[in-house]
C-alpha cells in the first residue's frame, strides 16, 4: 500500500492504495464517485472513461500511481453545479439512453472530442467515439446528441 495525491473535480484527496490499482476502483470505491461504471475491464468498452488532464483515459486499466500531480475528471465533475455541461443537456434532448449504463462513459468520451474538436463531422464522431460500446444501439441519438452540443458549445 502507498499513498497517493489525487486532484479529482478540483479537489485534492489523499487515497492509500497499491500502486497497480486501476483509478476506477478508487473512484468508486475510495472516493464515492461512482458515476465512473466498471464495464468490461480491459479498456475496450468505454464505461470507465474518465479524463486525464483533459484527455479521454480507461480508468479500468489506469494505475492508480499513473496519475498523481494529473487532473482527474469524472462525470460527477463535468458539470457546473446545478447547470448541467452542454453534452449532458444534448444527451437528454436527444433521449440517448436506454438502459443508461455506458452513458457516462460516452458522455465522458463526448465531451473529450469537443473539447478538442468544437465541429464535428460524423465520420469524426465515429472515430471520436469508437471503443465506446453501447450495447443498446443508440448510436444515431448519440451521434445527434454531439451535433447538439456542439451547436449550443459554439453560440
Amino acid at each position: 500500500m502507498a499513498t497517493f495525491q489525487l486532484n479529482v473535480n478540483g479537489e485534492l484527496h489523499k487515497v492509500e492504495a497499491a500502486p497497480n490499482t486501476p483509478l476506477l476502483w478508487v473512484l468508486r470505491d475510495n472516493l464515492s464517485l461512482t458515476g465512473t461504471k466498471y464495464g468490461c475491464g480491459m479498456a475496450q468498452c468505454g464505461a470507465c472513461t474518465v479524463h486525464l488532464d483533459g484527455t479521454a483515459v480507461r480508468s479500468c486499466s489506469t494505475p492508480v500511481s499513473s496519475v498523481e500531480n494529473k487532473k482527474v475528471t469524472t462525470i460527477e465533475g463535468i458539470s457546473s453545479g446545478e447547470e448541467l455541461h452542454p453534452v449532458q443537456q444534448a444527451w437528454i434532448a436527444e433521449n440517448v439512453p436506454q438502459c443508461g449504463y455506458c452513458q457516462t462513459g460516452q458522455i465522458m468520451s463526448a465531451v473529450s472530442l469537443l473539447s478538442k474538436n468544437p465541429a464535428p463531422n460524423d465520420s469524426e464522431i465515429e472515430a471520436g467515439m469508437s471503443g465506446n460500446i453501447c450495447r443498446c444501439g443508440t448510436y444515431e441519438r448519440i451521434r445527434k446528441a454531439i451535433k447538439r452540443a456542439s451547436n449550443t458549445s459554439a453560440k
